[in-house]
C-alpha cells in the first residue's frame, strides 16, 4: 500500500469517530429507542444513568427505568427492569441496526426523566486508559496501538461496504433481468391481442363479403 494512502487511512481514523454520548428527557409513559449499525464482530459498549436533579436525594421509583438492547434479528442482549443506571457490553453475531429502547413508568401528574447515555462501538469501545495502567506502557505504544486498531476497523469497514454494494448491485441486476421479461412478456400479450384482432378483422370482412 503506498505510503500516503496509509497516511491518509490514519489520518481518517483519527476523525473516525463511532462514540455517541447524549442526554435526553423521557417523558413518563413513553419510550424512547436509539438504534446503531454495527457490523459482525464488532465489540460495543454502553452505559446510562438517570440524572439525579436533586443531589443528596435518593432517586424515586417514578424515575426508574426499564432498558432493553436487541439485535437486528430481535435477539435480547441487555435487559434491566426499575434500575437508575446499568451498562452493557458484547460482540456482535450480526450485522444490522441494534436498538437500545429506554421505558418511563407513569407519573401523575405527568413528569420528565433525565437520561444519559453513552454508546460506543468498534475501535472506541476499548479503554485505553486501563490498557495503559495494566500494561504500564508508554503512552506512544498507546497510541500506536490505537492507531493500528483504527486502521484494521477501517479496513473491515471498507471490505463490509464492499459487500454491502455488491449486495445491491445484485439485487439491481435481478430487478433490471425481471423487468425485461416483464417487458418482453407484455410486448409478447400486445402482439397477441394485435394479431387476434387482426384475425377476426379479416374474419369479419370475409363474412360480409367484403374482402
Amino acid at each position: 500500500m503506498p505510503k500516503w494512502s496509509l497516511l491518509g487511512l490514519i489520518l481518517f481514523g483519527l476523525m473516525f469517530n463511532v462514540a455517541d454520548f447524549m442526554r435526553f428527557d423521557l417523558i413518563s409513559g413513553s419510550t424512547k429507542c436509539i438504534s446503531d449499525d454495527i457490523k459482525t464482530n464488532s465489540m460495543t459498549v454502553g452505559k446510562y444513568s438517570v440524572v439525579n436533579l436533586n443531589e443528596g436525594v435518593p432517586i424515586p421509583d417514578s424515575h426508574m427505568l426499564t432498558v432493553r438492547v436487541s439485535s437486528p434479528r430481535g435477539n435480547t442482549y441487555h435487559n434491566a427492569d426499575h434500575v437508575d443506571s446499568g451498562q452493557f457490553a458484547f460482540t456482535a453475531v450480526e450485522s444490522g441496526d441494534y436498538i437500545t429502547c429506554f421505558w418511563a413508568p407513569e407519573q401523575k401528574p405527568p413528569g420528565a426523566v433525565t437520561v444519559e447515555f453513552e454508546w460506543r462501538s468498534g475501535v472506541s469501545s476499548n479503554d485505553w486508559s486501563k490498557v495503559a495502567k495494566r500494561g504500564q506502557i508508554e503512552v506512544m505504544e498507546v497510541e500506536l496501538k490505537k492507531l493500528y486498531d483504527t486502521v484494521i476497523s477501517i479496513h473491515d469497514e471498507m471490505f463490509y461496504l464492499r459487500e454491502r454494494e455488491e449486495e445491491m448491485q445484485k439485487l439491481n441486476r435481478d430487478t433490471n433481468a425481471k423487468m425485461a421479461t416483464f417487458s418482453f412478456l407484455s410486448l409478447g400479450v400486445c402482439l397477441s391481442v394485435a394479431g387476434l384482432q387482426l384475425w377476426h378483422l379479416k374474419t369479419f370482412f370475409e363474412r360480409k363479403k367484403l374482402l
